[in-house]
């Protein structure tokens, strides 16, 4: 684990007492994890806490199983720094597989480890990230992406998902359950799981007749939702009430209605018990395929192993 200075003190517990939580369930040590800063210095992070580093990050030398470099408001300061840029990617060349969580893909960015690759990080800087390096297809919704050998998480305790699901391809998914259990945590959140739901995710849209609409839709998931009926109900053409949905939410009333759709049938699907076709009728999809087929596109995944993943019921994983 990569930290320097001002770097989140929970981007790297979530890593490293996820792992020493996987030897301890385990019976056995399986990872040896380190915190490698420069010189081996202490580094005081964003909360003020110091930590001590166990190794310099320019002794360390591979070969590495993983390689992952933490964030924190520290991150641009890191990415300038010419020594911990230099030797992250030295040690990227040296390591099975490198990650990142959360503003740390700004380090990996600037060794040049994201070039041509997909990657997230947390969704405030997001913009920043993908302005300063166009040569990064950056996607600011899913909690982590692995393109090959690299991996990125996205905000702070994304990186548990992430460690756990390392744990997972590492030595299968009994031992990762366990150890979800043992942090009182669901197990891994798939990596295409949003950052953010729509729902909460911003202020609601300036306009009146499109918030109005938008209530309609988030009340009425069920109701008939088309294009026209929408703008029937508004009084307004279909014309219209398109280019006011892409001024203001910068999407069309259909693709709204589609993600407002599955998010909540991610939320019944996670909190419970329903049957599928319950689910897809109450959430306005008619059929459990026309569920499936908006869940894969949505999320990567079928409804049925997201919810498997949650744990059902609402209940921890057991």
């Amino acid at each position: 684990m990569v930290g320097y200075h001002a770097a989140e003190l929970l981007d790297i517990a979530c890593v490293t007492s996820t792992l020493i939580a996987a030897n301890v369930q385990g019976g056995a040590p399986l990872y040896d994890a380190c915190l490698a800063t420069p010189s081996g210095r202490p580094i005081t992070c964003a909360s003020g806490l110091t930590l001590q580093g166990q190794r310099s990050l320019q002794r360390v030398t591979g070969p590495l199983d993983t390689l992952i470099v933490s964030g924190g408001i520290g991150h641009e300061d890191a990415a300038e720094d010419r020594l911990i840029v230099a030797h992250v990617r030295r040690l990227a060349r040296e390591s099975r597989r490198v990650a990142s969580v959360c503003t740390g893909a700004a380090v990996l960015a600037a060794a040049g480890l994201l070039d041509g690759r997909r990657a997230t990080t947390h969704w405030q800087y997001a913009p920043v990230l993908a302005a300063r390096h166009p040569e990064i297809v950056v996607d600011a919704d899913p909690i982590f992406i692995r393109e090959g050998k690299v991996a990125t998480a996205a905000g702070v305790t994304s990186a548990l998902d992430l460690t756990l699901a390392f744990i997972e391809e590492d030595h299968g998914p009994a031992l990762a359950r366990k150890v979800a259990r043992n942090l009182v945590t669901y197990l891994q959140r798939p990596g295409n799981q949003a950052q953010m739901s729509m729902f909460t995710e911003g202020p609601p849209p300036g306009n009146h007749l499109v918030r109005q609409v938008v209530d309609h839709i988030t009340c009425h998931l069920e109701a008939d939702l088309s294009t026209a009926a929408l703008a029937a109900g508004a009084g307004v053409s279909e014309r219209h009430l398109t280019r006011l949905f892409l001024r203001h939410l910068g999407q069309t009333p259909g693709r709204f209605v589609r993600r407002a759709r599955t998010e909540a049938a991610a939320h019944l699907l996670a909190a419970t018990s329903l049957p599928m076709a319950a689910i897809a009728t109450q959430c306005g999809f008619g059929t459990a395929e026309t569920l499936r087929q908006a869940f894969v596109d949505r999320y990567g995944i079928p409804p049925s192993r997201y919810r498997l993943t949650q744990g059902g019921n609402g209940s921890f994983v057991t």
